[in-house]
């Protein structure tokens, strides 16, 4: 199992491609820009992208699915309780210049345990509220997806729309429960360990 780290738009989000190296199959973690970046690094490599999954549905990790899902013709994940985030981040991209067509309908509404598999690698679906309703973190090859939920000495923001801190402190405790060697791949800025969040993180170690 493979992956590589695609920075992509104005706030710097980390879209991550994860991939099957006998199989060719891939995953594509929020791809929030820069769609042509993303492709090439996948065209490159003649990978087979099979998922595009939100972390969770905010602009800056989702404005690049319809170049992708146009492209590799691969099912957009996303959790059930999001659909209202992404509904709003819509008619907000709309207000900026973007079609009604670049936010393309989910094909797999996911919940807590469901796994999504490439080649011999299994994901996990955690859901983490708190940033949203709907965020999740995708788990497994001793890999956490964390997008905004978790950063490197910090968490994400709840008070945007459908934010909610005693949600997210919930949602920490779960990935509290990690081994502590799981890399965290954060939605923005660098990777972590839950073992070191659990020794410095102050929102992850006074649970």
């Amino acid at each position: 199992m493979q992956l590589e780290t695609v920075t992509v738009g104005q706030l710097d989000t980390n879209c991550y491609v994860v991939f099957d190296e006998e199989s060719r199959e891939a995953i594509v973690i929020d791809p929030g820009d820069e769609p042509d970046k993303i492709r090439a690094y996948i065209d490159a490599r003649k990978l087979r992208p099979t998922y595009i999954i939100f972390t969770h549905a905010h602009y800056d990790h989702v404005c690049a699915v319809r170049e992708l899902k146009e492209s590799y013709q691969a099912k957009i994940v996303m959790h059930e309780a999001e659909a209202q985030t992404y509904e709003a981040t819509k008619i907000r991209c709309m207000s900026w210049g973007y079609d009604d067509d670049d936010f393309p309908p989910p094909d797999l509404a996911v919940k807590e345990g469901d796994e999504v598999r490439i080649g011999k690698a299994c994901f996990r679906v955690i859901h983490t509220p708190g940033h949203t309703p709907g965020g999740i973190c995708i788990y497994g090859e001793n890999l956490l997806f964390a997008g905004d939920t978790l950063f490197r000495g910090s968490v994400g923001r709840t008070d945007l729309p459908g934010g909610n801190m005693e949600h997210l402190r919930q949602s920490l405790k779960k990935l509290a429960s990690l081994d502590p060697l799981t890399r965290v791949l954060c939605g923005h800025e660098e990777e972590t360990t839950i073992g070191i969040e659990m020794r410095s993180n102050p929102f992850m170690h006074s649970l």
